[in-house]
């Protein structure tokens, strides 16, 4: 009797640009992608975060290089991705968040929120899927978003838009690239114990709030996030393009 083979959840002569890799989620999955045979290009504003990265990477013997880049500045980000070889995958981790309650926005941190997490994202998304369709190649574009594009948080408005609209335009990408065989998808974790968010869980009325919420009775770690970032990442999802792989713990299951 002949069996379906499995597709692979290799990555190699795949060349991936993850944003956002300096740290937590971002280095994790840039990580992930390369243990899984990628050339992984290590994107992100701190330059020597970068280079301590590559070079315990380089260590292990994969394949990384690495790309100063703030997304926020789409231009430059811009400029970068087009005078590079087309990126197969793209994992942008790159993500900024200041909480407040919603009557206390202010206008700036607001825009700084939208910068980077609607805004650069939706055009380093849009820099790399120009690059693959020009090609003629297929590829997989990776937004690391939040349970909180699906719903609401305390003092989260503002996070929470810009996690609502990548969403968004992540389904209507999703339309227009899935002819060229480039897929669009994000990956949505519950809260995740890194450096940047050890200041929610140090404070007992935040972490309570996450406990009760989260129905597997714990945070997340960046192990969590990896194995989806190289399913996204692979042919194991050919398949798969517009949704959202929710890692929450049950969060948004009622």
């Amino acid at each position: 009797m002949d069996f379906p083979k499995t597709p692979s959840f290799r990555l190699d002569e795949k060349r991936a640009l993850v944003a956002g890799a300096s740290s937590g989620i971002g280095l994790a999955c840039a990580a992930a992608l390369a243990e899984h045979g990628a050339a992984v290009t290590l994107s992100a504003r701190r330059e020597d975060k970068l280079e301590e990265a590559a070079t315990a990477m380089k260590d292990k013997g994969w394949q990384v290089e690495t790309m100063p880049l703030d997304v926020a500045d789409i231009d430059a980000t811009g400029a970068a991705v087009d005078a590079a070889e087309p990126y197969d995958v793209l994992l942008n981790a790159a993500g900024l968040a200041r909480h407040s309650p919603a009557k206390e926005t202010r206008a700036d941190d607001f825009d700084a929120v939208m910068g980077v997490n609607l805004r650069g994202a939706y055009f380093l998304a849009q820099a790399v899927a120009r690059k693959l369709i020009a090609a003629d190649r297929k590829g997989s574009i990776i937004t690391i978003s939040s349970q909180m594009g699906h719903v609401g948080g305390q003092d989260r408005a503002v996070y929470c838009a810009s996690k609502h609209a990548v969403e968004g335009f992540t389904k209507a990408m999703a339309i227009e690239w899935g002819p060229a065989g480039v897929r669009i998808n994000t990956i949505c974790p519950t809260f995740v114990l890194t450096d940047l968010t050890r200041p929610t869980f140090d404070n007992p009325e935040r972490r309570a709030w996450i406990e009760e919420k989260i129905k597997l009775g714990r945070a997340g770690e960046v192990e969590d996030i990896m194995g989806a970032a190289v399913y996204l990442a692979s042919d194991a999802s050919a398949l798969v393009t517009g949704t959202a792989l929710l890692i929450d713990g049950g969060w948004t299951a009622d």
